[in-house]
């Protein structure tokens, strides 16, 4: 969470402090329709995924008409974060945190070297796709949103799909159907403009009442802490004064909604900045932006909250923060492991067992 250099915004931030309320008149508020790429092909969104996994997703993706490279990149980042030696207390292993009787029926080989690897990205990636498309053909008959459909499979078993005739009336599973195909908008390149949020007012109101207060590591504004910030600590409770809980670390807060565009940057818009513009794992620092190239942060430590450029080399996108995209991220512990996702795929819901002759749920 640590800014690069001091900026030299000071002596811009009178302009931007008037400009940014002249950019949320005409843009903040505008009607402005989204679109996103949709179906089996839809292309991963810049940043979003590590890039040496990001042709295995792209490729795997697209094994069969019910998912997509989007809807398998939400899935993975539920599960792992993307981490491959990733292990849950249920006894789930590697990216796709499969359970070991699960890898057994479902396991593949990816990348040809004779074994199927829990533990290896090309061969757990792969393996979720097929994993995916086996849950689409148990529930192929069930009318409805078949995406949907595959998604409740996973989380709930196939024959609680089979017998409600669609998504069962299972909070988590609803939940789990409902976040993912949220998380997959995060992870879609849009096709053209992303649409405005109501929000980023509320969200700059607040962060421009912090101006000139000293940065804190691992600061969230309370009053132990003497009401100061970190980067993230900012934004978090900047969006929470405006009905949004995010994520309290940077990276996570990456997903909380669709990627604009440089050229489609708006105010109130999270910028974000990593060490490795291939690696979103890599983000380190986040700011809002407020209009005319500049942002309002909290840089690092002995620096207060002020407007900085986004002109930095290490600026990796922004992120326009949604309700639903927020919502749908998971849960981390204090050591940054995955505690819980929304509506994860544990065991099959309540009252949802998997019937014998069945695929269990996954893990």
């Amino acid at each position: 969470m640590v800014l690069r250099k001091a900026g030299t915004a000071a002596a811009a931030a009178g302009f931007v402090a008037v400009a940014f309320t002249g950019l949320l008149g005409v843009g903040t508020f505008a009607a402005s329709g989204s679109s996103q790429a949709s179906g089996n092909n839809a292309a991963l969104s810049s940043g979003t995924v590590p890039a040496q996994y990001q042709p295995l997703i792209q490729k795997w993706g697209v094994l069969c008409p019910e998912i997509s490279p989007p809807m398998l990149a939400a899935q993975l980042y539920q599960e792992s974060g993307f981490d491959p030696s990733a292990r849950s207390p249920a006894k789930a292993y590697g990216m796709a945190q499969f359970l070991e009787s699960t890898w057994a029926t479902y396991g593949v080989d990816a990348d040809g070297d004779g074994k199927r690897d829990i533990w290896d990205p090309a061969d757990a990636i792969a393996s979720a796709a097929s994993y995916d498309c086996a849950l689409a053909k148990d529930v192929a008959s069930v009318p409805g949103d078949r995406q949907a459909n595959l998604l409740a499979a996973y989380n709930a078993g196939p024959y609680a799909v089979i017998q409600a005739g669609g998504v069962p009336a299972y909070q988590e599973t609803q939940g789990y159907v409902r976040n993912i195909k949220s998380l997959a908008l995060s992870f879609t390149a849009p096709t053209s403009s992303v649409a405005l949020s109501a929000q980023s007012a509320g969200a700059i109101y607040f962060a421009q009442n912090v101006l000139g207060t000293p940065y804190l590591w691992g600061g969230e504004g309370l009053a132990s802490q003497g009401y100061r910030f970190d980067c993230s600590g900012l934004t978090e409770q900047a969006f929470a004064s405006v009905g949004i809980t995010l994520p309290r670390v940077a990276n996570d807060q990456w997903y909380a909604g669709p990627h604009p565009s440089r050229d489609q940057l708006r105010p109130g818009d999270l910028v974000f900045f990593a060490n490795d513009l291939t690696d979103p794992r890599s983000i380190h620092h986040v700011g809002i932006y407020v209009g005319g190239g500049y942002m309002i942060d909290a840089p690092h430590t002995g620096a207060v909250i002020r407007y900085d450029t986004i002109d930095q080399k290490d600026y990796i996108g922004a992120t326009r923060v949604t309700s639903d995209g927020a919502e749908a991220l998971p849960v981390r512990g204090k050591d940054g492991s995955i505690t819980s996702s929304a509506g994860a795929a544990g065991q099959p819901a309540p009252g949802g067992p998997t019937a014998p002759g069945q695929p269990a749920a996954k893990n």
